[in-house]
Formats: C-alpha cells, structure tokens, sequence
C-alpha cells in the first residue's frame, strides 16, 4: 500500500467507523456465536499473495463482527463505561503514525502493582537500615498488604505477583473501608510480628460504586508508615465536576492515585493516569540504566524519565489522545458528559423505585445503579439469564455481601433517556414473566 492507496483507504475506513458507530443501536449488543465459531471460517493458513482490501473489509462484516459484543452500543449497560469519542479516534490514527515509544502509564491494574513494588522496596530498605542483619526473605515473608472486601481481584492478582500476604478488611454497611476495621487489624496482625506497609482504599468499586473513607483510612496510612494507594478507575474522571470532588476528600494522604480516562472521559481503551507523591520512591525501585538507554539530558532535571516508573520501558502515545479529547470537548464539554450519565442512571433509579418488586441495593452516586427482584438470588439469577438471552441490552451482577445483585451501568457514549426507559421496560417485562412462571 503506497500513500496515494492509504489516503483512499484511510477515508474508505473513516466512513466505515462511522457508520458502524453512527449504526450501532441497530446492531445485536451481544453475539449469538459460541467460542471456535471462527476457526472454521478463517484460513488454516496466511495467504501467500496478497487479499484485496475490499474483501478484507467484506469479511469484517461476515466474519468477525458476529463475534463481536459491542461496547460502545446505547444497549450495553455491563461493567462499567469503555470511552470512545471521535476526537480520540483520529487521535489515534496520528498516535500510530507517529509510532512513539512513550513512557507513560498502563491501566489500573498495573498502577495498584507498581505501587505496592514500590512501597515493598522502601519498607525493605528502611528496616534493612534500621536492623542491617535482616534480610530481604525474612522481611518478605512478613509482609502484609490490606485493602477493602470490595476492591477489584486485580489488588489481589497485585498482591500474588508481589509475593506478600494480602488481607480484606470488612466494610461498613455502605460497602466503605472504615478506620475501626483496619486499626483492628492492624493491631491483630503487628501483635503476631507481621509487618503491614501497603493499603488500597476504592473511590467507586468496580461491584457497586462504593466509596473507601479516605479521611478516617488516609490519616492511620500515614501514622502507621504504610503507603496508601488510590484506585479511583472509575470513579476519578468525575472529579472534574465540582459537585462531585468531596468524594476526593482525604486524597492528601495518600502516597499514589490512579484514575482510567478510558473508562469515563472520552478517550478509548487503553489510556490511564497515575500520580505519586514522591517519585524517588518509584525510581528507586524500577531504575536500570543500561548504556543504551542514557541520555544527555537524564540527570539535567529538565526532563522526566518515565522509563523508571513502571514495568514495560514504551509504550503507546497515549497522552496524544487525552490532548486531542481535552481540546476538542472542552472541560465544559466532558462535565456535561459526565453529568448527564449520573443523570441518566438517577433516571433508571426513580424506574426501579416505582416498581414493588424490586429493590435499590446501594446508594447511586454516579452512573451505577445495583438493583435486584425482591427475592431469592436463584431469582434474581433466573432473570439475568433470561435479560442476556434475549440480547436487547447486556448486564453483569455483582454479590453484595450474600445478595446476587444485578449492574446497570451508563456506558455508552451515545446513551439517551429512550434507551434507559427501553432497557427498563424489557427489565421489567421479562420480570413479569418469570414471576408467572411456577415454581418449585
């Protein structure tokens, strides 16, 4: 492909995005296919001379669009939001023009580990200090990590990669992380020599949007010598409006905090942000300086290493499509974003309340509702299966202590009030029917 076929090309598949996004309320939110639908349907092998364009474009269609769930559909209320916006798309297009190997940051998950690596190696290096016999294994294997029973399983997978324990302090009655809960642990686990030095606190669960008192948790972080670390994946982009910064409350305290703009600020996957307090405490934990990496500007203090935060050395110009969203919407713009997704999650609330036979699980705050039938979770279970059997939108559950609890998430960018009063009505229709159904 020469620059005259890409020009045609790249505006032949412009159009082709386009009409997907622009046609994508009348597509199936999700495939009918089984896993290994593909393989029958694809070649064993690569093609020896090249295929044409068009019947590549062809196949997508044929092909692989009937695998695809589509996120960004107004029908998609599961998870939480995957941003897409078309500022970011042509972002993107330059973004891989430009082919940049930027040391920026991943994802949440990736944060939350790099964090607790960080606060690993300091707390070895300053007990090393302190008592120079002790060593490093005898020193891991009292280390103890702790963040709330709702935290996401990648605090989890963080804690299993780092090689420390990791406990889950019990949450209040709003699904919060408290100071008496973690004191109590605390104390239990130093009265048995156990060595705590990691805390993650949650701004807006990824179960039901709950919300780690940082206020009573930030000051015991920081009286106790651990780091405490902010996973606000979600949540963090709706700081932007003010109504909504007193969830932030406390963030002083921490020693790092990270939000995904490619969950709720427009800027599609994959794009997250990260900041930290002291950033000698990360590099010295990450920095190798291999002779052909060095520069002449690495110890000018004019620029910052980024290489020396994390675990990959590049990655993508993620920055590049943040600026393009920020510039072409506007703070005005993606606060009105923001605002009319809680406002059409508050919408979906008032729908749930109206009806008796069901009930609000969590306090809405933002764009996430957790309701359930009054019931059985074998109910509850029995209705979710028939709501994404049938296709029309998609949801997942969550388990609120013992509770089998359905997710209905604002997601979509081009989500209005017809498509929530529509999801409701099917909610509530297919509820009417499983309860006319017998039972044992």
């Amino acid at each position: 492909m020469d620059s005259a076929e890409f020009r045609r090309r790249g505006k032949e598949m412009v159009d082709f995005v386009a009409d997907y996004l622009e046609g994508i309320e009348g597509r199936q939110v999700y495939p009918d296919v089984e896993p290994g639908y593909l393989r029958p349907l694809i070649p064993t092998t690569a093609p020896e001379e090249p295929d044409m364009f068009e019947d590549i474009i062809s196949d997508v269609e044929k092909i692989i669009m009937p695998g695809v769930t589509h996120w960004h559909s107004p029908f998609f209320f599961a998870y939480f939001p995957s941003a897409n916006s078309y500022p970011a798309l042509l972002a993107d297009i330059l973004c891989g023009a430009i082919g940049c190997i930027g040391f920026s940051w991943g994802s949440a998950s990736e944060a939350t580990l790099v964090a607790l690596l960080a606060a690993r190696t300091k707390v070895t290096r300053r007990l090393q200090a302190a008592s120079p016999g002790l060593t490093q294994g005898a020193i891991m294997e009292k280390l103890v990590a702790y963040s709330s029973d709702q935290a996401h399983s990648s605090v989890e997978r963080a804690g299993l990669i780092g090689g420390v324990k990791l406990k889950a302090i019990p949450s209040d009655g709003k699904f919060a992380m408290r100071a008496s809960a973690l004191q109590e642990a605390l104390e239990r686990d130093k009265a048995e020599g156990l060595i705590p030095f990691f805390v993650v606190a949650t701004l807006g669960t990824t179960s039901c949007c709950s919300f780690d008192n940082l206020l009573e948790v930030g000051p015991i972080c920081n009286k106790e010598d651990m780091w405490l670390h902010i996973d606000a994946a979600y949540a963090g982009s709706s700081f932007i409006c003010p109504e909504f910064r007193h969830l932030l409350n406390g963030v002083e305290f921490a020693d790092s905090f990270n939000f995904n703009p490619h969950k709720w600020l427009l800027v599609n996957f994959d794009c997250s942000a990260m900041w930290v307090k002291k950033r000698t405490d990360l590099i010295g934990a990450f920095k190798l300086d291999p002779l052909y990496l060095k520069h002449n500007h690495q110890d000018s203090g004019l620029i910052t290493d980024y290489r020396h935060w994390q675990l990959p050395l590049g990655r993508r110009f993620r920055s590049l499509k943040m600026w393009f969203v920020f510039r072409m919407y506007g703070v005005k713009g993606l606060q009105a974003y923001i605002r009319k997704h809680v406002r059409l999650a508050h919408e979906f609330e008032r729908l749930v309340q109206q009806d008796p036979r069901f009930e609000i699980c969590t306090e809405v705050t933002l764009g996430l509702v957790c309701f359930r039938l009054k019931g059985s979770n074998r109910l509850n279970e029995e209705l979710l299966e028939r709501i994404n059997s049938a296709k029309k939108i998609h949801l997942v559950p969550c388990h609120l202590r013992d509770k089998f609890v359905l997710r209905f998430a604002i997601c979509a960018r081009t989500v209005e009030s017809a498509h929530v009063q529509l999801a409701w009505k099917h909610v509530a229709q297919l509820a009417t029917s499983l309860l006319a159904t017998p039972r044992d």
